[in-house]
């Protein structure tokens, strides 16, 4: 089994319930979960294109559709507050789910909103996702700007609360800048190596090796196009490399997968991003493929216990480093 620790089905779920429909975990996500032996994860609420144009709307919507889906779902979804909840969602047969954040525009300078956030049930943010708010820069932004001073409060604020700080999309300066402030561990939720691949969304041998002495976390992201140039190059077996590259920088205790699939969303929200339709990684074009990717872990000499600490005990075991 295995946690993905990235996934925008909060997303799906605010788009599909403005059409009126219910259930969407259940009719829409949940096979395809049990055929990738997904456990849970952390599902983050996003301010999808074009709606970014409207965080603080898209915030609430967000957050009132993924109320009422974890109504209508209660019976297969248990939010994940703690590592022990983890134990109890899989005992009860159901989806261990951590409410996440990617990125903070909603709040715009609002700093203390974190604490109506934490109350309701996140405990996972990142600051930014690919632009620059009131609080940080993604990787989309100006490169000279970082952190603001309502940004540096925020940080401060997450780690005070207990909530995991990503920092998967920020720009280099912003990276830094968090990384400088954290006295406890952080993590990207889903970036990959620069050194195998690179584009901005990848991290450095420095920023990975700063990431491990932090005892955060490297989640591995199956997006093709951060894992291989070369398209006939973008495999499954190519994500492994980019793994073993950061076990060897971090050790294998601080990886985990973020995946990142998105072949649900929109072309009006994907193309803000990405100029080709959605093209998977060969080998793990979605999660039901998850299997294929454990199966190659396998064969390419990682062990059972290796194999489940990637899956999913690694970040259990960052969980009780950080939350409170």
């Amino acid at each position: 089994m295995l946690l993905d620790i990235h996934g925008d089905i909060w997303t799906d779920v605010t788009v599909k319930s403005a059409q009126g429909k219910r259930n969407i975990i259940r009719d829409y996500h949940l096979e395809r979960f049990n055929k990738g032996n997904m456990a849970g994860g952390i599902f983050v609420i996003w301010a999808d294109p074009p709606h970014d144009a409207r965080p603080k709307e898209r915030l609430l919507e967000s957050i009132q559709a993924m109320s009422k889906e974890l109504f209508d779902s209660r019976d297969l979804v248990q939010v994940m507050y703690r590592s022990e909840d983890f134990a109890k969602a899989i005992a009860a047969n159901k989806l261990a789910v951590m409410l996440g954040l990617e990125g903070l525009s909603g709040i715009g300078e609002d700093v203390d909103a974190l604490y109506t956030l934490y109350q309701l049930g996140f405990r996972h943010a990142s600051l930014t996702w690919n632009e620059q708010n009131a609080l940080a820069t993604g990787v989309k932004g100006e490169p000279s700007r970082g952190l603001t001073q309502k940004g540096k409060e925020a940080v401060s604020l997450i780690h005070d609360l207990g909530m995991i700080m990503d920092v998967s999309h920020s720009n280099v300066r912003t990276f830094w800048d968090i990384a400088d402030l954290s006295s406890k561990p952080i993590i990207a939720s889903h970036s990959n190596a620069r050194a195998l691949c690179d584009v901005p969304r990848n991290l450095t041998d420095e920023q990975i090796k700063t990431i491990g002495s932090k005892n955060g976390l490297v989640g591995l992201n199956a997006y093709n196009e951060f894992i291989h140039e070369e398209p006939a190059e973008r495999t499954v077996d190519r994500l492994i490399d980019h793994l073993v590259h950061v076990a060897g920088l971090i050790g294998i205790d601080k990886i985990a997968l973020g995946f990142d699939f998105f072949e649900y969303l929109s072309s009006s929200t994907t193309d803000s991003f990405t100029s080709d339709t959605y093209a998977g990684t060969i080998g793990l074009e979605d999660i039901t493929q998850a299997p294929n990717m454990i199966s190659r872990l396998s064969a390419r000499g990682f062990s059972q216990e290796e194999i489940e600490l990637v899956s999913y005990k690694n970040f259990l075991a960052l969980m009780d480093r950080v939350i409170k």
